[in-house]
């Protein structure tokens, strides 16, 4: 994939990134989530050789949600939702150690690629695949400190296709978080660009 630091790229990763911290929450306190942005979330994980960011997201229409959801982000001073803004802060900082891990980024790729073999064979949401994908994340990010705590309702964080759920999205919300760095996101940029970060998203909104 050429990597072309622009702004919209880093926006696009970044809107992943919130649609991700959204569906977690979601899924945690009420047991539900939109079908579709978790089909796009987990579509994106799968995909290890894009050709473009908007390819990892099947097109800007597809990540609309996550749009929205940093829209409400990161316009005004007041954070919105802090328990999202928890999870989009940690899931940027598990990817960062991440990267200094090369033997855990080779166990993720081999486990994206077994689940690749499954999609074959079922859909992309299918119980099989998130369950695998669960277990990905458990046996690899989950064991980098600080692990990120979900809140939530014990009803739906004690059921397994719950979890299963919700461990998919947090290691897709790391590969989100890899595209950000990859794209020239930074937590300066960030601070610096937010205004023009504001602009851009109101801009992709429109176009989606």
């Amino acid at each position: 994939m050429a990597v072309q630091k622009s702004l919209t790229n880093q926006v696009i990763a970044l809107a992943g990134i919130a649609q991700v911290s959204s569906m977690v929450q979601e899924l945690a306190t009420t047991g539900k989530t939109d079908t579709n942005a978790l089909e796009i979330s987990v579509y994106s994980l799968l995909q290890l050789n894009p050709d473009s960011i908007l390819e990892v997201y099947q097109g800007l229409p597809n990540i609309q949600y996550g749009l929205k959801i940093l829209q409400t982000q990161i316009t005004g001073f007041d954070i919105s939702n802090t328990e999202q803004a928890r999870y989009s802060t940690s899931l940027v900082y598990l990817e960062s150690q991440l990267t200094k891990n090369p033997t855990m980024k080779k166990s993720i790729r081999r486990g994206i690629e077994k689940a690749q073999l499954q999609a074959e064979h079922f859909e992309i949401t299918h119980d099989n695949i998130l369950a695998s994908l669960g277990d990905l994340y458990t046996n690899t990010i989950s064991t980098i400190k600080p692990r990120i705590m979900v809140n939530g309702d014990p009803q739906f964080l004690q059921q397994a296709h719950i979890v299963n759920r919700v461990r998919t999205l947090l290691l897709a919300g790391v590969r989100s978080a890899m595209l950000w760095r990859q794209y020239g996101g930074s937590r300066l940029n960030f601070i610096f660009h937010r205004k023009k970060m504001q602009d851009e998203v109101k801009f992709l909104l429109s176009k989606a």
